[in-house]
């Protein structure tokens, strides 16, 4: 299992040099956000994406 720490790590080891530490928070908000969403996809499910385009209806622009 791959720790917090080592996550950020391969991060930091992937920006380049002269990234700020701005660049730095939002690629860690990133992370954070699609590690949260695979997680409630995980526990609540998902939908189809009929089911999406239904739910959203007039919503959607074509």
């Amino acid at each position: 299992m791959t720790t917090a720490k080592d996550e950020v790590a391969a991060l930091l080891r992937r920006l380049p040099d002269d990234c700020s530490i701005e660049d730095i928070q939002y690629h860690l908000y990133v992370i954070d956000k699609v590690r949260r969403g695979i997680e409630r996809a995980e526990r609540e499910g998902t939908v189809t994406q009929e089911e999406a385009e239904k739910r959203l209806g007039k919503r959607l622009t074509r």
